[in-house]
């Protein structure tokens, strides 16, 4: 550790500790401090565009933003942290390769966010797909459209009826969009199948609870509801996944088929490798923060986003920050300038933000929205659904290739072409090798 030069070690490399390390990024190239980013992937993912992604309507690449390219005066290590001892500002990491590797530092952000929340269903693991990065997003495309294939080319009844039949769990945000986008989609492709109709395919949402969409408001779930239910598609809520052994879905109120695609959205939690730390955690197995983004009870330690409870200062109940993009990136740039404020010798400065709303897509120029009390719905809603979040994109050059995919879709008919393939890439090279 060079005490002239801070070093801090950013545990993550999605949306806190992304915007975190480009808050600092400047003052890393003056020499003020040196930053270090490790995370597995090398990439950082827009996740509120994935399922336009799915939906062909955007470009995978383009959600995707590259960490080296983007944080540039910061070193980024592609690897996993699988350990923190902050009595001796040590952490371990494991590179892709080679052996795990010990890295010292003077202060640390920890971002180390979410993942999927899973129960112990049957079948789960083997038969379900989740829904939080962009190689999720382009195989659920391409197995949406595969089956497409399979079921105009299946003779058998049962065969085709289970291709046609895709099942999401959870009524989020994720699952809600990444739902209603790719059935538009697919209704879409329909026309191009001369025995495929879009009321020959079943579309299933799966909800544990009594509504969809809690945070636009209850009257806009209800709306949504009904829309969805609109186009043939069916809402199931108080209803719970039991089992989806070998394709086989059992569901709580008694139905039960056969689907090929079964996708599982039902929330996250904080990422259980916050155990093999030594910071304080609570019940929900998330980092102790106080409201300037420090953990609490530790020097120079930081954290935000998912993966920390973060007080909420607007709320007079005691409530924490919502695990959400909108609190994230605002928290990731308070925790950069506390950083460098404290770099300075200044206090750091407690993080305060009063929640604007959301906004969803269901589908091609569908929508709804809540925006400070206001609630919109349809067309207007979809359009400040993408206006919100290609003005919250990371970087110019994403928001401009946004941008010229939906332009291009103006004027151009939608793609859908299933690259099935990419999942398998050797298997024609292997059946050659046999013949």
């Amino acid at each position: 550790m060079t005490a002239q030069v801070p070093h801090i070690l950013v545990v993550g490399g999605g949306y806190v500790g992304m915007y975190t390390a480009y808050g600092l990024r400047r003052a890393a190239r003056q020499g003020r401090i040196r930053v270090t980013v490790v995370d597995p992937r090398s990439v950082m993912t827009y996740q509120p565009f994935l399922p336009e992604a799915a939906a062909g309507s955007v470009e995978p690449r383009h959600v995707v933003v590259p960490l080296r390219k983007t944080l540039k005066g910061c070193r980024v290590v592609t690897g996993r942290v699988t350990g923190v001892d902050h009595a001796n500002k040590v952490a371990r990491v494991m590179p892709e390769e080679g052996p795990e590797y010990e890295l010292a530092y003077d202060q640390i952000v920890v971002a180390l966010g979410s993942i999927a929340r899973t129960l112990p269903i049957p079948g789960l693991a083997e038969e379900a797909t989740g829904f939080k990065n962009v190689e999720e997003a382009i195989a659920l495309r391409n197995k949406v459209l595969d089956r497409l294939d399979v079921a105009s080319s299946q003779p058998d009844p049962a065969l085709r009826k289970s291709a046609l039949t895709f099942v999401f769990v959870g009524g989020g945000y994720a699952g809600v969009e990444a739902f209603a986008e790719l059935e538009d989609m697919a209704r879409y492709a329909t026309r191009y199948y001369d025995n495929i109709k879009p009321e020959d395919m079943r579309w299933v949402l799966v909800e544990a609870t009594g509504r969809i969409l809690p945070e636009v408001g209850e009257d806009l779930g209800k709306y949504t509801v009904n829309e969805l239910r609109k186009r043939n598609m069916e809402i199931k809520l108080e209803t719970r996944l039991e089992s989806c052994e070998k394709g086989r879905v059992i569901l709580s109120d008694g139905d039960e088929f056969d689907a090929d695609t079964i996708v599982w959205t039902a929330g996250v939690k904080a990422n259980p490798a916050l155990a093999a730390t030594d910071f304080p955690l609570d019940e929900k197995g998330r980092i102790k923060t106080l409201a300037n983004l420090r953990i609490e009870g530790v020097e120079d330690a930081w954290t935000a986003g998912d993966n920390a409870a973060v007080p909420d200062l607007t709320s007079t109940t005691g409530a924490y920050c919502a695990p959400n993009a909108q609190h994230a990136v605002r928290q990731a740039r308070r925790l950069a300038a506390n950083i460098l404020r404290v770099v300075d010798g200044q206090p750091p400065q407690d993080y305060e933000h009063k929640y604007v709303g959301s906004v969803a897509s269901l589908g091609l120029h569908k929508g709804v929205a809540q925006l400070y009390g206001v609630k919109v719905k349809g067309w207007l809603a979809w359009f400040l659904h993408r206006t919100y979040h290609v003005s919250r994109v990371p970087t110019l050059n994403r928001k401009a290739r946004v941008i010229l995919d939906w332009t291009l879709a103006l004027f151009f008919r939608r793609e859908v072409t299933s690259l099935g393939s990419l999942q398998t890439p050797n298997d024609e090279f292997r059946r050659a090798t046999q013949s």
